[in-house]
């Protein structure tokens, strides 16, 4: 270590590392449902918690999404969407350059089966609906890092 590294002491260096550093954007939730009600009426929720979000429709609309914003950081998604289901979009996610994101389910006719299938796909977490929301708010906040 040169003399020249110690000319700043820590706390120098946070605070100057806050001023150049740009803040970074807040990350977004992507709300995929079918039910434009219900995938409203999350999204609604949510933002009312302060946490933004997207919706999509169904799965050709959340991948364009996805390509399109980087900012999305945890993808809620049901499982019984036509013509493509919800398990066929976390497949996709799991096999592109999205792979890590956080994907929680949320789905009024599941059976083990299909939560087994889930699992194996590494969501996070998987709720039937009526959702609980708190319960969703909290694992939403966890995987963005909002306190």
């Amino acid at each position: 270590m040169s003399d020249h590294e110690d000319i700043l002491s820590e706390a120098e260096r946070e605070a100057l590392a806050n001023v150049t550093a740009p803040p970074a954007a807040p990350l977004k939730v992507l709300i995929v449902d079918d039910d434009e009600q219900s995938r409203e009426s999350l999204a609604a929720y949510l933002d009312s918690r302060g946490v933004a979000c997207v919706t999509a429709g169904g799965v050709a609309e959340a991948l364009q999404r996805l390509n399109r914003d980087r900012r999305i950081g945890v993808l809620v998604t049901d499982l019984r969407m036509a013509p493509l289901n919800g398990l066929e979009l976390i497949r996709q996610i799991r096999e592109s350059d999205k792979a890590a994101l956080p994907i929680i389910i949320v789905s009024g006719d599941a059976d083990v089966k299909d939560a087994i299938e889930a699992m194996h796909l590494s969501v996070v977490d998987f709720l039937l609906k009526p959702v609980d929301v708190e319960k969703l708010v909290g694992l939403v906040r966890k995987e963005l890092g909002i306190k």
